[in-house]
């Protein structure tokens, strides 16, 4: 049976692609820092910090055990912190990189030996359409996902001859709890009622909406398939035609 691992499995984006491939009946475990939030989706979870080698290593030995080896990880967790750049701290960028980037290198690095034995294998990275253009006020998010998308551009050419795909999909706003804490910002900053700062995230997709969990969740799905088994070093931009 198929074992999938996913980071920032509590919430979101995360909970959306786990319950995707639970109804498929793939085994399931969940990665995140919450054990409250993991155990709400009613999965098998370990509770780990994605910026900690040690703590990821520790989790996968855990699933690992008890769910069997890995064949797809995903590397979901992530987080955005906006500020002008003039006011950035080296520190801010260091937070940003750390999770938005050494993260999906840690849980790809712990997942991908199994990958290697199996001869197959599925990596991806949920990134964001900040990793293949710039916005204003976050120029820390951005530059920590255009490392991703670099990460995933190499690593999908240095394992192409072993079998494993390693691919990121690229959401715009998705409708998450993240891009709720993103309106209060823009609220608290602007003045501007949660409605008007919606609309003005809303602009930047052409069809002027935001992105579901779901629809990013069956990207997942459709990448981790045999369909998809030629699909390497891809940028999948869900994003209703911005990028």
């Amino acid at each position: 049976m198929s074992h999938v691992v996913i980071s920032g499995g509590g919430t979101g984006v995360g909970a959306a692609i786990a319950k995707t491939f639970a109804e498929d009946g793939v085994a399931i475990t969940l990665l995140g820092r919450t054990e409250a939030t993991l155990q709400q989706q009613r999965l098998p979870f370990e509770v780990c910090d994605v910026t900690d080698t040690v703590q990821v290593q520790a989790a996968f030995e855990a699933a690992r055990a008890q769910r069997g080896p890995v064949t797809a990880v995903i590397a979901n967790a992530g987080a955005a912190h906006s500020v002008p750049f003039a006011k950035m701290t080296a520190d801010d960028l260091r937070g940003m990189t750390e999770v938005n980037l050494i993260g999906v290198f840690n849980v790809w690095q712990a997942g991908q030996a199994d990958m290697q034995t199996a001869g197959a294998g599925r990596l991806v990275a949920i990134a964001s359409t900040a990793g293949l253009k710039g916005y204003p006020y976050v120029s820390g998010y951005c530059a920590a996902k255009h490392g991703v998308i670099g990460l995933t551009r190499a690593l999908a050419v240095e394992l192409a001859p072993t079998g494993i795909t390693v691919n990121a999909v690229c959401p715009g706003f998705v409708d998450t709890p993240m891009l709720e804490r993103s309106i209060e910002t823009i609220v608290e900053k602007t003045g501007m009622s949660a409605e008007d700062a919606a609309a003005s995230l809303h602009r930047g997709n052409p069809q002027r909406r935001f992105i579901e969990t779901d629809e990013v969740a069956s990207a997942v799905k459709w990448l981790c398939s045999d369909a998809a088994k030629s699909v390497n070093g891809h940028t999948l931009s869900l994003s209703g035609g911005e990028i």
